[in-house]
């Protein structure tokens, strides 16, 4: 109970901190009123760029780390994260092909929806190759070729091409970014993020009994492929959605369940609320970070939490080794 009230007021005071961190500067009372009445340049700035740019950070974090804690849950493996299932590498391979062949020069749109319709396609392939029946190994094994695949596909994309302004701009994408975001993101993005969160959370009983194996679980009547079934169509929602919008954002699924596990007992049920309000502090932090380290240079969010994400989670790593030892 502390622990969620206590990320709430996190994530409530970073948000805050979101809309007020900017090029343009004003005391608090003057952006909360530009805010609500949206009146003269302050107002369009607080109510079409940082609002966006805030809500986006709250749903790209919460859709991480909840299904970074739902992936670690399901496979009983603490190292799991949201990409295992080759979601996001889907996504991201989307996102290239429409930059590479123009179409998302077409409309603004097009390359969030290529993006967002490569991981619905990569979701099929999932399904198809783990098989009906088949348990959290078959998951992992087809999960890891998709994303081979997929990874494979967009070197191959820029290895081939021929325009080196088009190879910049996919490399830019997917180093993951809020920046010029609007609310028409929001909208591409918040339902799916709230369609794949209620399907994860309502899976919290079964990834208890999960805990305790498989077999075990079947005997408790959890339904496995039903289980399955949910878990991949909710984190294909969270990961294509929030891929589409943001771009390529790691290290937040694998980082945020693992330093909040031991406030919940290792409970998954309680692990993924968690998580989902600490993967969200933790990218609005990562937001303002970008924001105030180098306010001029157009510094990427995937950049500051891979920079940010891998000393701790080696910190972890070690802390972790040293309790077993």
């Amino acid at each position: 109970m502390r622990l969620g009230l206590f990320l709430i007021f996190l994530v409530t005071l970073l948000f805050l901190c979101s809309l007020l961190i900017g090029h343009t500067q004003a005391p608090l009372s003057t952006s909360l009123k530009a805010l609500i009445s949206g009146q003269g340049s302050l107002g369009t700035v607080m109510q079409e760029i940082r609002l966006p740019r805030a809500i986006l950070a709250v749903l790209v974090g919460g859709s991480l780390g909840l299904s970074g804690a739902a992936m670690q849950g399901y496979l009983r493996n603490p190292l799991a994260e949201p990409g295992l299932i080759g979601i996001s590498g889907s996504a991201s391979l989307g996102a290239v092909l429409s930059l590479q062949t123009g179409f998302a020069s077409m409309f603004w749109l097009a390359l969030p929806l290529s993006a967002l319709g490569m991981s619905i396609f990569a979701v099929f392939l999932i399904i198809l190759l783990s098989g009906k029946q088949g348990r959290s190994l078959t998951l992992i094994l087809a999960g890891i070729a998709i994303s081979a695949l997929a990874g494979a596909m967009t070197s191959l994309v820029l290895n081939l091409s021929p325009n080196p302004y088009a190879t910049a701009e996919i490399v830019f994408w997917m180093m993951g970014s809020l920046a010029d975001r609007s609310f028409d993101h929001v909208w591409i993005a918040l339902p799916f993020s709230v369609l794949g969160a209620m399907m994860i959370l309502s899976l919290g009983p079964a990834l208890n009994a999960l805990t305790l194996g498989e077999d075990t679980a079947q005997t408790m009547g959890i339904n496995l492929v039903k289980t399955r079934y949910a878990l991949v169509i909710g984190v294909a929602a969270m990961i294509g959605a929030t891929t589409a919008v943001a771009g390529a954002v790691g290290f937040v699924g694998l980082v945020v369940p693992h330093i909040l596990r031991r406030w919940v007992k290792s409970q998954p049920s309680s692990l993924m609320w968690a998580s989902m309000l600490g993967g969200a502090a933790l990218v609005l932090a990562a937001d303002i970070l970008v924001r105030l380290v180098l306010p001029d240079r157009d510094l990427k969010l995937g950049v500051v939490m891979a920079i940010l994400g891998a000393p701790l989670f080696l910190h972890l790593i070690y802390k972790t080794r040293a309790e077993l030892s």
